[in-house]
């Protein structure tokens, strides 16, 4: 088996929003140098946090680190301010794929590249860009509010490239998408993480496309990670899959992770929290 080195270690981080609603609780889990690790939940879940988390960008919600610690490369991160955290190489893709809608497409590749001084390198990133997304090569003169969905999601996968990340934080890249976009777009994901050496986090409630890609994953319900195993493991566990629908087999909504969150004893025979079939 091959050891990696480890980038990113979440340390049973807890967050809360205002003060009072808590919103990840005792949250642990890590991203291997060249991995792909999957966030999978529901709505609610804690996912979005987690990652907002993670990219230092909390406060602008109102939202604090209230307990544990991030460690990224080896050094503690959850201190630092958001732009600090991207200078060391962490790029967060937010959901809802936002763009700078009054600029070309080519404008929204070059503010990916801000922290950047290399003209030269900046123009042959750009070229790489447009090889991941062709699609986005005709419109490089456009305004890029006048984009398809899924040429947004593109275009700001495409600007997180430009700094060159380490770490790519993905928040439901799939949120709005057509099923065609969807097929197409995570393969790039895995083409990025194979030729540029990018490890990624990505937060989906569509667990298919995410596990497609990952390497490894992690499900979270109420804030809180309530199973975590390979993507085989995940793919395979039916358990997993009636837990992950909010069903037990039986017809009703009372899974065996919903009781692990609200602390009931889990049915007889169960496997224990954190552990697969």
């Amino acid at each position: 088996m091959i050891r990696r080195e480890m980038l990113l270690k979440v340390n049973k981080i807890e967050v809360k929003y205002l003060g009072v609603v808590l919103a990840v609780k005792d949250l642990t889990m890590q991203v291997e140098v060249g991995r792909v690790v999957v966030l999978l939940g529901s709505n609610g879940s804690g996912k979005s946090t987690t990652l907002k988390a993670i990219s230092g960008v909390l406060a602008t919600e109102d939202g604090k680190l209230t307990q544990g610690t991030i460690e990224f490369d080896g050094h503690r991160i959850d201190r630092n301010d958001p732009e600090t955290i991207a200078r060391l190489g962490i790029c967060h893709v937010m959901q809802g794929h936002p763009v700078f809608s009054q600029l070309t497409v080519d404008e929204n590749l070059q503010m990916g590249a801000y922290l950047r001084r290399d003209k030269d390198g900046i123009r042959k990133d750009m070229e790489r860009v447009f090889s991941y997304f062709p699609r986005l090569q005709p419109l490089r003169r456009r305004q890029s509010g006048y984009l398809s969905g899924g040429e947004q999601q593109m275009l700001v996968i495409g600007r997180a490239l430009m700094m060159r990340p380490r770490l790519m934080l993905l928040d439901e890249p799939s949120l709005g998408l057509a099923p065609a976009i969807i097929a197409d777009l995570f393969p790039i994901l895995k083409r990025i993480n194979e030729e540029e050496g990018t490890s990624l986090l990505v937060a989906e409630q569509n667990s298919a496309a995410a596990l497609s890609i990952a390497d490894y994953g992690y499900i979270l319900q109420n804030g809180t990670v309530v199973a975590e195993g390979t993507t085989e493991q995940l793919k395979t566990s039916e358990r997993l899959k009636e837990s992950y629908l909010g069903t037990n087999g039986r017809g009703t909504t009372r899974g065996y992770y919903r009781s692990l969150a609200e602390n009931e004893p889990a049915p007889p025979g169960s496997t224990p929290p954190n552990r697969l079939p």
